[in-house]
C-alpha cells in the first residue's frame, strides 16, 4: 500500500513539475512579442504553418459543407422548408465546425510538425547550443511558432467557414435547385456579426492559443530519442483533440447557454 502511495505521488509531482514547466514556457515565450528583426522568423513561420495548410482546409471546409447542405435539404424538405438549408449550414460552420474542426485539422498537420521539428533540434542538441552561444531558444525558436500558430488559427477557420458556406451554395442552389435568392437572403438576415462570426472566432482564438502551446511544449520537453519525439508527437494530437472537444463545450455553454 505505501509504495503505490509512493508511485502515485512520483506520478503526481512529475505531472505538476511539467505543468509548471509548460507554464514558464508559456509566459516566457508569450513575453516575446514579434519584434522587426525577428520578421522573418515570424513569416516563415505562417508560411510553413498557415499557408502549407491551407490546400487541407480548403478540401475538408469543401467536402463538409457540400455534405451539410445535404443532410440539411433532405431533412428539411419534408416539411417545405428548404430554403433554410443555407442558415443552418451558415450557423453550424460559424459557430461550431468552423472552428473545431479546423483546430483539429491544424493540430493533426500543423502541431505535429511543430512537435516534431522541435523534438528533433532537441535530440540533436541544437537547444543547447544555442544556449550555450548565448541565444535563448524560448525567443528564437518557441515564440515565433507559438505566435505564428496564434495568428494563422483564426484566419484558417474563416476560410473554412467562408469555404464551406460556398460549397454549400453550390449543392443546395445549383444542384438540388433550391431557390438562390430565398438561400442566401435567409442567411443574411439571420446571421449576427457577434453572435455567430464574433463567438466562432473568439473559440478560435482559444483553441489556437492552446494547440500552439501544447505543440510546441511537447517538442521542447520531448525526450531526445526518436521514440520520444514519436511520442511527443502523438501525444500533441491527442492532447489538443481532446483539449479542443472539451473546451468547446464550455465555450459554447458560455457563450450561448441561457442561465
Amino acid at each position: 500500500m505505501i509504495r503505490l502511495l509512493r508511485i502515485l505521488g512520483q506520478i503526481a509531482l512529475g505531472r505538476f513539475a511539467q505543468i509548471g514547466r509548460a507554464s514558464i514556457m508559456w509566459g516566457s515565450a508569450l513575453n516575446s512579442l514579434p519584434k522587426t528583426s525577428d520578421a522573418r522568423l515570424f513569416i516563415d513561420q505562417i508560411y510553413v504553418i498557415g499557408v502549407k495548410s491551407l490546400i487541407l482546409i480548403v478540401m475538408s471546409a469543401f467536402s463538409i459543407g457540400a455534405v451539410l447542405a445535404l443532410q440539411f435539404y433532405t431533412q428539411l424538405v419534408r416539411f417545405g422548408a428548404e430554403e433554410a438549408v443555407g442558415v443552418g449550414v451558415a450557423m453550424v460552420l460559424l459557430r461550431e465546425l468552423g472552428p473545431v474542426v479546423t483546430a483539429l485539422l491544424f493540430a493533426g498537420r500543423a502541431g505535429s510538425a511543430i512537435t516534431a521539428e522541435i523534438g528533433l533540434m532537441n535530440a540533436t542538441d541544437q537547444l543547447s547550443s544555442m544556449e550555450m552561444m548565448g541565444v535563448d531558444p524560448l525567443k528564437r525558436i518557441v515564440a515565433p511558432r507559438l505566435w505564428a500558430g496564434f495568428f494563422c488559427l483564426p484566419m484558417l477557420a474563416i476560410i473554412f467557414s467562408a469555404v464551406g458556406i460556398w460549397s454549400s451554395g453550390l449543392v443546395g442552389v445549383d444542384w438540388l435547385g433550391i431557390e438562390s435568392v430565398g438561400f442566401w437572403a435567409g442567411m443574411l438576415d439571420t446571421v449576427e456579426l457577434w453572435e455567430d462570426i464574433g463567438k466562432g472566432i473568439v473559440k478560435t482564438l482559444v483553441f489556437a492559443l492552446i494547440v500552439t502551446w501544447i505543440a510546441v511544449f511537447q517538442g521542447y520537453d520531448s525526450e531526445p530519442t526518436s521514440e520520444g519525439i514519436s511520442s511527443a508527437t502523438t501525444r500533441t494530437v491527442i492532447f489538443s483533440s481532446v483539449a479542443v472537444l472539451t473546451l468547446d463545450f464550455f465555450l459554447t455553454l458560455v457563450m450561448y447557454g441561457d442561465f
